[in-house]
């Protein structure tokens, strides 16, 4: 495991934020899947709101998503790992606790979805892989700090799922079947971390403006944005604020919950009328 180092004072004591945009007393944010993207712009934002920011991924891009923080005066480490590796997790942690602060706050992020393929037709292998990145990975990237959140009796977790996991998307079951198992991880961690403090939500994104959505085939883009409600794709930065406000206190009460951010794509577009 590789990192990027940084030093300096607390974000958290001395940005000038309001109280309310981040838990009082707490120190540093984990995100896995954060060389780019969603994941790249949840560091990005969780850095305005005061947090320390470990950044986490299998790709050394990550170390410029810490690099951009501390360029702005923030306290970020990039951390190259992956997701499936529990003794490269473990680390993670106790690196991340050394150099920045208790871990406070886990956003599991890290996923993939590079294969299309019926249920039919689907490899076995292919099948495990996105379950061990998708979900597996979840699980062993949060669970290290879930001991100290007990202790410390604060702490928040957050789960990047997909409207994929309510709705299914035809020709990605593996992909489907992993985010749709974070959700049953949620409602249970949840259920076991609400007497310690500590809060456990699902983001359910939609479809999001990301490199890899805009290097999709225009007609397969166009079939996409069709099926989207308010006719457009989510940003990066929308899916990062909401996510950033479930770390706050301003959500302290809430926890359990799976929140869409996909432009009403999960709405029916059933009508029996001429026009909506």
């Amino acid at each position: 495991m590789s990192t990027g180092g940084g030093t300096g004072w607390s974000v958290a004591d001395q940005r000038g934020r309001k109280p309310s945009q981040q838990v009082r007393g707490l120190a540093t944010a984990l995100v896995t899947g954060a060389g780019g993207g969603i994941g790249r712009a949840i560091c990005l934002e969780m850095a305005e709101q005061g947090w320390a920011v470990a950044a986490c991924d299998r790709d050394e891009s990550v170390l410029e998503t810490a690099e951009m923080i501390r360029d702005e005066d923030g306290r970020a480490l990039g951390l190259v790992w992956d997701v499936r590796d529990a003794g490269a997790a473990a680390t993670a942690h106790e690196t991340a606790a050394a150099e920045l602060g208790p871990v406070d706050v886990v956003v599991a992020n890290a996923g993939i979805v590079d294969r299309i393929a019926t249920v039919e037709k689907i490899s076995e292998e292919a099948w495990r892989e996105e379950i061990d990145v998708n979900l597996t990975g979840a699980f062993l990237s949060l669970q290290p700090a879930l001991s100290g959140m007990k202790e410390r009796g604060r702490g928040r977790v957050v789960a990047v799922s997909s409207t994929a996991a309510t709705d299914g998307l035809a020709g990605q079951a593996a992909y489907a079947a992993s985010k749709a198992g974070l959700l049953g991880l949620v409602r249970t961690l949840a259920l076991e971390m609400a007497p310690a403090g500590v809060t456990v939500n699902a983001v359910l994104p939609g479809m999001v403006e990301t490199e890899k959505v805009a290097a999709m085939p225009e007609e397969v883009r166009d079939r996409a944005l069709a099926a989207v409600p308010m006719k457009r794709f989510a940003t990066p930065e929308e899916v990062a604020s909401v996510i950033a406000f479930l770390c706050s206190d301003a959500a302290a009460y809430i926890t359990g919950a799976w929140l869409p951010v996909d432009g009403g794509i999960g709405l029916s577009n059933l009508t029996l009328g001429r026009e909506r």
